[in-house]
């Protein structure tokens, strides 16, 4: 880490905490939108990470994890630097859209450019002040409206210090996932970063599950690259052993219709084992949806109403072991809600 870090022009010193705005591109009235950014370096030189949210606009969990983050008064950033984004996409968090006012997808505008469209210059600014200056970095997102999203990991788990981190975050699951076209994932391996993606919960919807994963991970994330002096919370307590998914498959619906779950986020299925039954107005059933293969649910549709053809069951696989990972979903549920109640019998002696 070098002394000389600028962001939007200004200059951030090491042992410095500084709140910035970055200029993105006006609204119609002329009113000016800002990318808002947070920085807290170490008086040491260390790792330079940043920790993003709401590029999808309508994905608020991790708006409030990165509230909290910077909220913590500990552990103490012993070294390197801290870039907390809690909106990238700040249009889209103004209109709780998914995308930007031109309808794009500002994860799959990446690289952008600065005289391209709205979404390519968000990109363009987000990659060229936050994510150039970066060695590591962990990208917050949520299930799509109306989805469910157990808490979990995407990466390139065959990188051997990426699945370090991924590992030592703290979720039962891991994905190995191929970086996409016009990712900020993509973008940002390319430049020499280590990247987390973590999903968690659904759009417009706080989850205090999925936010308590999200912070604890991010805090032992730190940890393990020795930005704090505290150890990982994970490792103080029966450990939250990750499990990495040989393949994961949407179960999609053969009618359409009104949907009764059969089965909730986190369950393990069996081959052949009904997931849900689809029916009509007049309440008679017309199909079951049916896993194909054993697994756990990793992510859901909540809605119940379904059109033929509509993905409602993400489903991992895991080599047979998949009692060990429902296990180790429980572990991670223990071991948060137990950090709850310490924290607020803590803030009550």
């Amino acid at each position: 880490m070098s002394d000389e870090l600028i962001i939007g022009g200004q200059r951030i010193r090491p042992g410095a905490r500084q709140k910035l705005e970055i200029p993105v591109a006006d609204l119609y009235t002329g009113s000016a939108v800002t990318m808002p950014v947070y920085v807290a370096r170490g008086k040491k030189p260390g790792p330079v990470m940043f920790v993003s949210a709401a590029v999808h606009g309508d994905e608020l969990n991790g708006i409030e994890i990165i509230r909290r983050l910077i909220a913590q008064k500990t552990p103490k950033l012993a070294s390197g630097t801290l870039i907390a984004v809690p909106m990238v996409n700040v249009y889209g968090v103004l209109n709780q859209s998914r995308y930007l006012p031109d309808r794009r997808d500002l994860n799959r505008c990446f690289p952008g450019s600065a005289r391209g469209s709205l979404a390519g210059r968000v990109a363009h600014v987000f990659l060229t002040e936050i994510v150039s200056k970066c060695d590591y970095g962990i990208d917050l997102h949520t299930g799509a409206i109306h989805r469910s999203n157990l808490p979990q990991i995407r990466a390139n788990l065959t990188d051997p210090e990426t699945r370090d981190l991924a590992d030592a975050f703290g979720v039962p699951v891991l994905l190995n996932a191929d970086l996409r076209d016009g990712s900020l994932r993509e973008s940002a391996v390319s430049m020499g970063a280590k990247i987390l993606l973590y999903e968690a919960g659904q759009a417009l919807r706080f989850d205090e599950l999925s936010i308590k994963a999200g912070l604890r991970g991010v805090l032992n994330v730190m940890t393990k690259l020795g930005m704090t002096n505290a150890r990982a919370k994970s490792k103080r307590k029966t450990p939250i052993e990750p499990f990495v998914a040989t393949a994961s498959a949407w179960v999609r619906a053969d009618e359409s219709g009104f949907v009764r779950d059969r089965k909730k986020l986190g369950d393990r299925v069996e081959a052949g084992e009904v997931l849900a039954e689809i029916g009509n107005p007049f309440g008679e059933m017309l199909c079951h949806v049916v896993a194909v293969k054993s697994g756990i649910i990793i992510g859901k549709q909540n809605i119940p109403l379904v059109q033929e053809g509509d993905a409602m069951f993400h489903i991992a696989y895991f080599k047979g072991d998949e009692e060990g990972v429902v296990e180790h979903i429980e572990t991670m549920q223990e071991v948060l809600n137990d950090d709850a109640l310490n924290s607020r019998a803590s803030e009550s002696a």
